[in-house]
């Protein structure tokens, strides 16, 4: 299997993406789904999603004050 970046992986290997995808090659092909999950249910309107690279997860935080968390009704992914 080769990824998106032309790398090759062999049959039965798995891989994190520097986009935080959980990866796996099989002969049937490459397979990739997120490995984190995604705010849904909050208020938009005061509060934004913030996504980490390095540990892969996101935080929700008030749009004017980045030090205050913000309550999330529901995640999906």
């Amino acid at each position: 299997c080769r990824d998106s970046k032309g790398k090759p992986h062999v049959f039965g290997s798995e891989w994190k993406t520097d986009d935080c995808l959980d990866c796996s090659c099989s002969r049937g092909g490459i397979s990739c789904c997120t490995s984190f999950a995604t705010p849904a249910d909050y208020d938009k309107e005061k509060c934004m999603s913030i996504f980490n690279k390095e540990i892969c997860t996101y935080k929700v935080v008030e749009k004017n004050d980045h030090s205050k968390e913000c309550p999330v009704k529901g995640w999906v992914g």
